[in-house]
């Protein structure tokens, strides 16, 4: 998995394009539509498409429990790449690429989770 989360390259889907994504914001789904997630918003667009957004929500319960099982901190950092990870699937596998907003279920989450523990991210020094 890349361990680059705000501007990357993912694909080719099933269509055989590359899409360019680029991270957009951060923020509780409570304060703009009431409900108890992390959205991170995307935009996305292939070399000759326009530019489309995706919102994806990370149940902040499920969140919890996984950093808590972790022994780490919820942070921005960690849920931006958790979000990347499922739009890169969403991309490769073209799964609900006709909807803007969409909720990751906790076993997703939790199957990210893994990848991202099984990669080494470079720490700044």
């Amino acid at each position: 998995m890349s361990e680059q989360a705000r501007l990357f390259d993912a694909g080719p889907d099933p269509f055989g394009r590359t899409w360019h994504v680029q991270f957009r914001w951060l923020q509780t789904g409570i304060s703009i539509r009431h409900a108890d997630t992390v959205d991170v918003k995307f935009f996305i667009n292939t070399a000759d498409g326009p530019v489309e957004e995706k919102v994806i929500a990370l149940p902040r319960a499920a969140l919890l429990d996984m950093a808590n099982l972790r022994g780490r901190p919820l942070s921005d950092p960690y849920c931006l790449r958790l979000a990347a990870a499922h739009l890169r699937h969403m991309i490769e596998t073209s799964e609900d690429m006709e909807k803007t907003l969409v909720t990751v279920s906790p076993e997703e989450l939790a199957a990210y989770d893994n990848e991202l523990n099984s990669v080494t991210v470079p720490q700044r020094g």
